[in-house]
């Protein structure tokens, strides 16, 4: 059979934005699936691999929100069968402690097969160009494009008549933001939850936490626009950081407690710093948002003695095949209103795309086909 030729956004080095131009698919290994996609989120994680913070190979096609419909599946392939809608998500082994344990965001696979290997784990891609192979294989899927060759551990059924141009974000950044809520945080009757950052992470998380026990959300954010709509969504309380000290104002809203729980999405440094420095006792601080590495931050080991923990995570620690349609099924519902972050995009703006999530005015871009 021969190669299936699709569109692609092709990132040719490090921070030569994206060019569209076609290129060539593989035939399917037994465990992958051919989706046409219909819709493609952009994340902040897209954009970094793409300025090079990344050692991922480039020439190379990203994209990791991908949302379609399946046309081929390999031979071993059960989940799906032509002619399912899906959404696509970060892949892993499933043979691993961790992915028999019930947590595949933490593969012993995970960086070489989603985020930086740029191929199979064999060793081949499955998208070149005019017979030289390029980066793929982004998150199992590399779904900057017209068609994506994806592992099945990749793909999540969704229902026959879904948005999959409103649901593509389920994949990752809402995913990561509902699942450090719901996942770790676990809030119980009456907490109190911070959230750094009001972007499509973090306000995913406020409007998870919504639907939780918690009986005070604090959204954070230096851009009033945002705050306005983190109240919207669930906050009940929100610090402008371009005016207000974090700890100061905590502490205010608090009584000098602190709270339960933070979920930290902007990846600065001095912002997670003065986040864990608001844990009340036994409070829990998920760090989400990803600094150069390297970074260090500073704690105070007899603070962290009364019970305070501070906790990484990847992908909100999600089984995607249970929270992925989770989430479809409460934003079919009005109950998880992901179209209030959504800005659409036809596939040829996709650098416009980009240029609006960098300056602020598109909190998640969606690129439709």
């Amino acid at each position: 059979m021969s190669p299936t030729r699709t569109t692609a956004a092709v990132v040719e080095s490090a921070g030569s934005g994206f060019t569209l131009g076609e290129v060539a698919l593989d035939t399917l290994r037994p465990d992958e699936v051919r989706v046409r996609i219909v819709a493609t989120g952009v994340c902040h994680t897209d954009l970094g691999v793409a300025a090079g913070a990344l050692p991922f190979p480039l020439p190379g096609v990203l994209g990791h929100e991908g949302a379609g419909i399946v046309e081929e599946t390999g031979a071993a392939v059960t989940r799906v069968r032509p002619g399912d809608r899906v959404l696509l998500s970060y892949t892993s082994c499933g043979g691993c402690a961790n992915c028999r344990d019930g947590h595949p965001a933490y593969c012993e696979t995970w960086l070489p097969a989603n985020l930086l290997g740029g191929q199979r784990p064999d060793g081949t891609t499955p998208i070149s160009r005019d017979g030289t192979p390029l980066g793929g294989h982004f998150f199992g899927q590399s779904s900057f494009a017209g068609h994506a060759v994806a592992d099945e551990r990749s793909v999540v059924k969704v229902a026959a008549d879904a948005p999959l141009d409103l649901l593509a974000p389920l994949g990752c950044g809402v995913m990561t933001g509902a699942g450090a809520v719901w996942n770790v945080l676990a809030p119980r009757p009456g907490a109190t939850l911070l959230v750094t950052g009001a972007g499509a992470v973090g306000l995913s998380a406020v409007m998870a936490a919504r639907l939780t026990p918690s009986t005070r959300i604090i959204a954070v954010d230096r851009v009033p626009g945002r705050l306005g709509l983190a109240r919207e969504l669930g906050a009940t309380d929100t610090i402008d950081t371009g005016g207000e000290d974090l700890a100061e104002t905590v502490g205010k809203l608090t009584g000098g407690r602190g709270v339960d729980g933070v979920v930290e999405t902007t990846g600065n440094a001095g912002v997670l710093a003065a986040a864990i420095g608001t844990l009340a006792a036994r409070g829990t601080a998920v760090v989400v948002g990803a600094p150069a590495f390297g970074t260090e931050v500073g704690v105070d080991v007899n603070f962290l003695l009364p019970g305070r923990h501070v906790t990484g995570l990847t992908m909100g620690d999600a089984d995607t095949q249970a929270l992925v349609p989770t989430l479809a099924e409460l934003v079919a519902a009005g109950r998880f209103p992901l179209e209030r972050l959504v800005t659409h995009y036809e596939f040829g703006q996709i650098q416009q795309a980009v240029d609006d999530m960098l300056a602020g005015t598109a909190i998640k871009p969606v690129l439709r086909w």
